[in-house]
């Protein structure tokens, strides 16, 4: 099934190439991977969806790794987990390190392994019955999975986490690219926290407390200052480089250490701006001061 989201170079005609799959076409305005993706299941004739990226590749034994998941612990949503490959380029397998590592934000990403998980839509699945109670994905773009998630919940629904579900996730292959990415996932927390009192966590302010510490520790050493601070953050650093080292290479190893500045730096700005803006402008609606976080 292709669902074309509003593309001005359609590819109805590559698909009628292929005469001997059966592959059905529908074309619609564009709306965002939420609403397409809902587009796509509403058409669908199975009972569980599987939902990837496409900035993924999936290992070969993926299919056989998931069936016996859904066979053994059944979910009607799981989310999987996310690795860099060996053909990515060293920025791409750094930034895959800063997201998914224990000592960065990875292990803030999805929440608990164990209870209330939020999968990601880089790899996810849904069953049809629990995609139809809970309408599908939101409007919010980042920030559609975890909302899907939070709904599932409180509708009843388990989320779990396959840990050996794995697929490997290309993700940003520039500074630029990377920090906005990020700072929008710190605005889409913001949002859903709003959205979803009950889900605040004093985890979600580590980024934004970790960075400001940082700058404070920047102008003391620049001040001549002698600070314990700067040492531990050094001390941190060293950390990320060893560990990413060992993984990839030296030179992943140096880059990791720009990327989880930039990841907390991203994302804190991110959550803390859009925490101010919300709470400046209470009775104006999410989506008006976030125009771009919306479809």
């Amino acid at each position: 099934m292709i669902i074309e989201d509003g593309s001005s170079n359609k590819c109805d005609k590559i698909i009628k190439n292929y005469k001997n799959l059966n592959i059905s076409y529908y074309y619609k305005d564009n709306s965002g991977p939420g609403d397409s993706r809902n587009f796509g299941m509403k058409k669908a004739k199975g009972n569980y969806f599987i939902i990837l990226d496409s900035d993924i590749i999936l290992p070969e034994n993926y299919c056989t790794i998931l069936i016996n998941n859904l066979s053994n612990n059944f979910s009607e949503c799981f989310g999987g987990v996310d690795d860099s490959h060996s053909s990515f380029n060293n920025f791409q397998k750094a930034v895959s390190f800063s997201m998914t590592s224990l000592i960065t934000t990875g292990h803030l990403r999805g929440g608990s392994r164990s209870k209330n998980f939020q999968p990601r839509s880089f790899n996810m699945g849904i069953s049809k019955e629990a995609f139809l109670k809970s309408g599908g994905f939101g409007k919010i773009h980042p920030g559609e999975d975890p909302d899907l998630s939070i709904r599932l919940q409180k509708a009843g629904f388990r989320t779990v986490l396959y840990e050996n579900l794995k697929v490997f996730h290309k993700r940003r292959v520039s500074i630029k690219s990377f920090f906005k990415q990020v700072y929008k996932f710190g605005v889409a927390r913001s949002i859903l926290n709003h959205k979803f009192p009950d889900t605040r966590k004093i985890t979600y302010w580590f980024p934004p407390i970790f960075s400001f510490v940082f700058f404070i520790s920047i102008i003391l050493v620049l001040l001549k200052i002698e600070s314990l601070i700067f040492t531990i953050y050094s001390f941190y650093f060293l950390f990320v480089f060893i560990l990413s080292s060992i993984k990839n290479n030296i030179w992943v190893g140096f880059l990791s250490i720009i990327t989880t500045l930039i990841q907390f730096i991203g994302y804190g700005y991110g959550f803390v701006r859009s925490l101010i803006l919300i709470n400046i402008f209470p009775n104006k609606k999410i989506e008006s001061i976030f125009p771009k976080m919306f479809f």
